[in-house]
């Protein structure tokens, strides 16, 4: 594959975790992960060439049908490294892992997170694509990523008005300079715990106050440079599986 990658688990060594000669990496020490918890960054952006041979029947049809060259790089990249990544953490042919989908927690219809059936007993993990980025994660338990572009333009209005008081309270306080980075940050943050709920976007974007943290739930910015934002949500040790409506505010938010 032509993918850039650098690791940023605990266990990955001192030139890639620091961000140093890896190509594609930004520099700055990656944040402390919790344990078992390990994220891989991969360059997706123009002229990158990926390896679709571990793709399934389905993915290579979904790939042949994306019309911008930058979706299908996106989709390629991401699909290929994660077939490649599971294969390597379980011992198997990355064109023979199979994956199905948990129930929605919502409606318990066959559209929650993502899992590998096959082999079983494989970690949990979670995938994202934004601008010429892919973050792969994955964790002893529930687990979500994201990665988004930083824009140049403010942030709309209207959806900025969609979060919770308090998220839209950190956005409206940064300078006009910084408020798209900081409305991005937030974005990735409830995006990625979302993505660990295994509800998606189907949920109010105003339920959780992800600026500071949310029950159950590890929320941890990263920083995947080239002027992407990211955000890891890692389920807690005996979390319960529904969020209450507390919320504690237990983290920083930058």
């Amino acid at each position: 594959m032509a993918e850039h990658v650098r690791d940023r688990s605990p266990e990955a060594d001192g030139s890639a975790a620091a961000g140093g000669d890896v190509p594609g990496s930004a520099p700055g020490t990656p944040p402390e992960l919790p344990a078992g918890v390990r994220v891989w960054t991969f360059d997706a952006g123009p002229g990158v060439e990926p390896d679709l041979s571990a793709l399934d029947d389905a993915e290579r049809r979904r790939h042949a049908r994306f019309l911008r060259p930058a979706d299908r790089i996106r989709y390629g990249v991401a699909h290929a490294a994660l077939r490649r990544l599971l294969g390597e953490l379980t011992g198997t042919a990355p064109a023979a892992l199979r994956f199905g989908r948990q129930p929605c927690p919502r409606c318990g219809g066959p559209h929650g997170r993502p899992v590998l059936e096959r082999p079983a007993g494989g970690p949990e993990f979670s995938l994202s694509h934004g601008g010429g980025l892919v973050l792969v994660a994955v964790a002893p338990g529930r687990v979500g990523v994201d990665v988004e572009p930083v824009k140049d333009a403010p942030p709309e209005s209207g959806l900025v008005e969609r979060l919770h008081p308090a998220e839209r309270a950190v956005v409206d306080a940064a300078p006009e300079a910084l408020r798209s980075a900081a409305f991005t940050r937030l974005w990735t943050r409830k995006e990625a715990y979302l993505k660990g709920l295994g509800v998606g976007l189907g949920r109010a974007l105003d339920a959780d106050d992800v600026s500071t943290g949310v029950p159950g739930w590890h929320l941890v910015d990263l920083a995947p440079g080239k002027g992407h934002a990211g955000a890891l949500a890692v389920e807690c040790a005996g979390a319960p599986d529904t969020v209450p409506g507390m919320r504690e505010r237990g983290a920083d938010f930058p």
